[in-house]
């Protein structure tokens, strides 16, 4: 009985491994390609020499780039929260119907929103102030997002099993 249990848990294990491949691998090679997360460090280090040819304030350049990390680490928090809230706090939570709980219905909107801003202000921020260009900055920072989100979907959930 506890072999089948085992293996179960190995199936789900690479099942979901296998899902989480399909945002890591593509997310890897384009942040990789791109040297996204160099060029991130470049532009809050300042050493980036296309922010000097273009002539760009650096308060922009300081407030975008933190406030992108910022976001950017918001969203790493608030996913980390929600997948973990149950060890916290000791409740089941049924993702399928978020709307309904209390905890879920206030975090997944503000989730929502600080992907969106995270994603949209540091794709602004590589277009702008770095030497990618809309364009790449854009494929970087989704690359980048992808590659967070796979990795924090091989987190494992807590399971409950119902009595």
């Amino acid at each position: 009985m506890a072999r089948i249990r085992l293996q179960s848990i190995g199936e789900s294990l690479s099942r979901n491994t296998f899902r989480q491949l399909k945002f890591i691998i593509p997310g890897a090679v384009v942040t990789y390609v791109f040297d996204t997360h160099h060029v991130v460090l470049g532009l809050l280090a300042h050493s980036e020499p296309s922010n000097l040819a273009r002539g760009v304030h650096l308060l922009y350049l300081i407030l975008f780039a933190l406030l992108s990390l910022a976001l950017g680490s918001c969203v790493v928090g608030l996913f980390l929260y929600v997948l973990f809230v149950p060890w916290i706090q000791g409740v089941e939570l049924n993702y399928r119907s978020w709307r309904e709980s209390p905890i879920l219905s206030s975090v997944i909107p503000v989730l929502t929103a600080s992907i969106l801003a995270g994603w949209s202000l540091l794709s602004i921020t590589l277009g702008k102030w770095s030497r990618l260009g809309y364009i790449e900055g854009t494929i970087g920072a989704s690359g980048l997002y992808a590659l967070t989100f796979g990795l924090i979907g091989l987190l494992p959930t807590p399971k409950f099993h119902r009595v």
